[in-house]
């Protein structure tokens, strides 16, 4: 047996939550316009404090004109109409914290919508102007400007670099309506920390970091041949300047400087808490970057507290490849004593139930178009319950998408005419895009709409069949997915398998991961089989519980089982 990692002792929240994600249009809708509200996700939280959860991670809510679903902020300090008030937001806060659930809120620094003062402003003013100086504006090549000023692609497709009138151009890495702001620029960091205090001030328990490794560009911007895909990062073809390919590489991601705003930031969020050595506000870094160990720069003792575990997410459905990446992210996250975190889904990619059931399982498309390979929604949904109970016995921090504890798959037959990720037209239509992972979650299996909207109405269709997956049609229900999330959270927190130490037990098979968990509750130990034969489990083991149905003293393929020993 190797010892992974050493438990550790801690009073500080975000090392062990398991925080749940929220994507606002699609959680619930209180206003019956069929897109979800600040008040519709208030009116759940009580689903949310009874799964188990610690706490709430909001997508964004700010003022937009939702050209990427918030993800163009018009206005930092404001709630769109189209999800409520600030009135909305603060009883949302309250709400939870009397349930006992923390609130992180979606942070967009890299870009700000077009339709922001800022940028308006901008287009207004002059090249050279203070104004132009907060976004990256430049003069194009040729010899009438007519030239991009250099060759990136934007990762929603299409080039990187819009042309306005007079002549210069302006960098956007992902839409036309998303310039990226000059982190260069004194005044766009002291806007944004004082938009931290801001909603710090609102209540909220910190932020999560919407492409933290892309704020700061390389000098210069000099041209790159390799090109960043929507999903994960990686490069898609090879670099012809050198470079390796690698998740987050290019001169417009992971530069050195990011970690000087980071610091800031912390500082900030140290004004806020009242005992600086138990610190209970948190920052986490989205950030696609590898290998593990450039990640975990991110999270050293005075950045962040948490930085997205995409490696976990990325991995294949292999046991040597789960272990690999279990025991590299364990190892680089000790190093500077931050947690590991480890999540399955989220807003970007598809849903795994559904990665796990493709031919090729754990490939990562931008979308399942209805005439692409279908998953095997039966097998998949049985890897995901089993990848599910393996993340959630890891130590560290774990994450939840809404609707992965109803088992949700993906979306793979939504009609062309009704998509708007952006990335779907970007791409020319090559790519579906993640408005199948966005589709409004099912509540009530008999109600118009499942339940998502007082009128029936959802802004996206939901597929027929996701009546089963209705959270009221799986609850009190006998091995239920929503019943598994339940057990599991709880049994989570009883063993404390955030804050365990593990070792690795070998001997049970190539296609299995194992691993024993210590902590002060006792031993248990984690049998997860990847491969379609059964296994035997440890002689004089006791079921804690299991993904599937285990046999008399062995464990089936695709499943995990937790022991008492």
């Amino acid at each position: 047996m190797t010892v992974a990692h050493a438990p550790f002792a801690t009073t500080e929240w975000w090392r062990t939550a398991v925080i749940y994600q929220v994507y606002p249009r699609s959680f619930a809708d209180f206003g019956g316009d069929g897109i979800g509200d600040l008040r519709g996700i208030t009116s759940r939280l009580g689903h949310l404090a009874a799964l188990g959860v610690d706490a709430v991670w909001l997508s964004p809510f700010y003022r937009s004109p939702q050209r990427d679903a918030g993800y163009d902020v018009a206005d930092y300090r404001d709630v769109d109409p189209l999800f409520g008030t600030l009135d909305d937001a603060d009883a949302l806060i309250a709400r939870a914290h009397e349930l006992g659930l923390r609130v992180l809120v979606d942070l967009v620094p890299n870009h700000t919508s077009s339709e922001h003062a800022w940028f308006k402003a901008a287009l207004a003013a002059d090249p050279g102007s203070p104004e132009r100086g907060r976004y990256l504006f430049r003069d194009g090549r040729g010899s009438g400007g007519e030239l991009p000023p250099n060759n990136w692609t934007s990762v929603f497709g299409g080039p990187a670099w819009t042309r306005v009138p007079g002549g210069q151009w302006y960098l956007h890495l992902f839409d036309s309506s998303q310039p990226d702001l000059d982190w260069s620029n004194p005044e766009v960091r002291a806007e944004i920390e004082d938009v931290l205090r801001f909603w710090l001030r609102r209540g909220v328990d910190g932020f999560r970091i919407d492409v933290a490794h892309g704020l700061v560009k390389e000098a210069g911007l000099p041209d790159w041949h390799g090109t960043v895909t929507m999903v994960d990062g990686s490069d898609a073809g090879a670099p012809e300047d050198g470079q390796s390919p690698a998740f987050g590489s290019g001169p417009m991601f992971d530069q050195d400087g990011v970690h000087d705003i980071y610091r800031s930031w912390r500082r900030v969020l140290d004004e806020f808490d009242a005992d600086g050595e138990h610190r209970s506000r948190a920052l986490v870094a989205e950030a696609w970057v590898e290998p593990l160990s450039r990640l975990a720069r991110y999270v050293r003792d005075d950045e962040m507290q948490q930085a997205f575990n995409f490696s976990f997410l990325t991995a294949r459905w292999d046991a040597a490849a789960y272990r690999a990446v279990i025991t590299e992210s364990l190892e680089a996250l000790d190093a500077v004593g931050a947690p590991a975190t480890w999540v399955l889904s989220n807003h970007d990619v598809v849903r795994h139930p559904s990665r796990f059931g493709l031919p090729e399982p754990g490939v990562r498309p931008n979308g399942i178009f209805a005439t692409d390979p279908q998953p095997d929604e039966a097998l998949g949904l049985q890897r995901a319950r089993a990848a599910t109970l393996l993340m959630l016995a890891l130590p560290g921090s774990a994450y939840v998408y809404q609707g992965e504890e109803l088992g949700l798959p993906e979306h793979t037959t939504l009609p062309d005419e009704v998509r708007e990720d952006p990335s779907y037209f970007r791409t020319e239509h090559l790519e579906a895009g993640r408005d199948g992972c966005r589709v409004p979650i099912p509540w009530e299996a008999a109600k118009p709409g499942f339940g998502f909207s007082p009128t029936g109405k959802t802004w996206l269709p939901q597929p027929a069949a996701w009546a089963a997956y209705a959270a009221d049609a799986q609850d009190g229900v006998k091995g239920s997915t929503l019943e598994l999330y339940r057990a599991a959270l709880r049994l989570r927190r009883e063993h404390g398998f955030g804050g365990a130490g593990i070792e690795w037990v070998e001997g049970l098979g190539a296609d299995v991961v194992a691993f024993r968990s210590f902590t002060e509750a006792g031993s248990v130990v984690v049998v997860a089989n990847l491969g379609s034969e059964p296994v035997r489990l440890p002689e004089g083991s006791l079921l804690l519980t299991s993904s599937d149905e285990a046999q008399e003293g062995t464990l089936p393929g695709n499943t995990t089982a937790w022991l008492a020993v």
